[in-house]
């Protein structure tokens, strides 16, 4: 008898360690398939690796991929306390129920749930190539299962009005792969810079020209009606390469000069300026919406191989002129050569404020910064604060907003030209407002 029941113990604790084992290859494929790299094991697949490619497979049929491995767990799981029970009950009677709970909850806790998924997750690519192939079996086999249980959840949500699988995802592609891009930026993964330029990719779609262009106010425009000497001397001073022609008025565009073909046609006339006909070097002016998006910009710009667009309003009137480099500036910030204009327009204060020309994008204070300023309602700063504050301030008001403190500094006529901005946690005593609220002068 005794040596009976050694060997049904024996036999018991074969059978819990096996159950255990599969229980942990379960636990450990979910997580592990769960948390590998899509975009790794794509590229995994393309060089050749067929681990790689089963992985692929699975995450394809996510649902029954999950749903075989809740029944297999599940069932392993019940399975294996059931036998425990029985086994001890029978050796130690009515207390072997107690003493299998006990016993069977820190296995299966410690080695069937937290230890492999543990070592899982520490490494998800590795774990789950490794794990592909027994869990393309384990799929074969418990996916009918999977499938049968699947529908008949369905059909029992159905008189609820919940239908599965109908429910589209609430972030849209590039929102994930911003959220992925913010988090690895958070855990030191990937460099500012580096975050800031995907980012900036994936916002052309949603940013328009008018928000990056040139203010017409800021364009360094030629008056046609110039004498040719004029005009070379205008152009060769300047540090643009492309200048606007205007005749009449400066919303009467005639065309766009380019100082290479005024070179060229100087250098046919053998440098007399005034044998020049500026009108027939100039390029024709190639006029666009200002709704137009800068993804649409970017891929006319690279059809039409020009740099340069005048953007006008819906009534056709000129608002200021886009080229590939702001679109570009976009995407990997400030591009500046030996012939740009060195005012940035952003100046840091000892005591943590910055001082702001109005005319500064909000979109470049927040990259230079690492703020969050809005940028729906206004493209500049100065246009922000004439927009919470619902009014044009006055030199010397202060309003409190968005987490910050604007002083304006300096103004001319109806335009803010100057600001300066604090944040809160910079200003003693100063209650924290926040973000949406109307501005509140000080």
């Amino acid at each position: 008898m005794i040596e009976e029941s050694s060997g049904d113990l024996w036999l018991a604790i074969l059978v819990v360690i096996f159950c255990l084992l599969l229980s942990a290859f379960f636990s450990a494929g979910e997580t592990a398939f769960t948390g590998a790299s899509r975009s790794r094991m794509l590229v995994l697949e393309k060089g050749g690796d067929k681990r790689a490619k089963l992985v692929n497979r699975l995450l394809a049929i996510r649902e029954r991929f999950i749903g075989t491995v809740l029944i297999g767990n599940n069932i392993v799981n019940i399975g294996v306390s059931a036998f425990a029970t029985s086994v001890l009950v029978a050796i130690f009677g009515q207390e072997g129920a107690i003493y299998a709970t006990v016993i069977m909850s820190v296995l299966v806790i410690v080695f069937a749930e937290v230890l492999p998924k543990t070592i899982a997750i520490s490494s998800p690519e590795t774990a789950s190539l490794v794990l592909s192939r027994p869990m393309s079996w384990a799929v074969a086999f418990l996916g009918p299962l999977a499938i049968t249980i699947e529908r008949l959840v369905r059909l029992m949500l159905r008189p609820f009005g919940i239908r599965i699988g109908e429910n589209t995802a609430i972030l849209s592609a590039s929102e994930e792969i911003r959220g992925q891009v913010a988090l690895l930026h958070k855990e030191g993964g990937v460099a500012k810079a580096e975050r800031d330029m995907l980012g900036g990719l994936l916002d052309l779609k949603d940013l328009t020209v008018s928000e990056v262009m040139v203010h017409r106010t800021k364009m360094r425009t030629i008056n046609a009606d110039l004498s040719s000497e004029e005009i070379v001397r205008e152009v060769l001073s300047s540090p643009y390469t492309r200048m606007p022609l205007w005749r009449g008025s400066q919303e009467n565009i005639v065309g766009v000069l380019h100082a290479k073909d005024l070179l060229r046609a100087l250098d046919a006339v053998g440098g007399d300026a005034g044998k020049l006909k500026v009108e027939a070097i100039a390029l024709e002016t190639w006029f666009v919406p200002d709704t137009t998006s800068l993804r649409d910009q970017l891929r006319a710009f690279l059809a039409k191989k020009t740099h340069f667009a005048l953007v006008v309003d819906e009534y056709g009137e000129v608002m200021g002129l886009v080229t590939l480099e702001d679109i570009l500036e976009e995407i990997v910030g400030d591009i500046k050569d030996e012939h740009d204009l060195s005012v940035q327009g952003v100046r840091l204060q000892p005591n943590g404020s910055v001082n702001v020309d109005g005319s500064v994008p909000i979109r470049d204070l927040n990259r230079a910064m690492e703020w969050n300023l809005p940028d729906e309602e206004a493209t500049t700063i100065a246009g922000l604060v004439i927009h919470e504050a619902q009014t044009i301030p006055d030199t010397g008001q202060i309003f409190t907003f968005h987490g910050f403190r604007f002083q304006v500094l300096r103004k001319s006529r109806n335009r803010i030209m100057a600001l300066r901005i604090t944040p809160l946690s910079a200003v003693d005593g100063l209650p924290v407002k926040p973000a949406g609220n109307p501005a509140t002068p000080r």
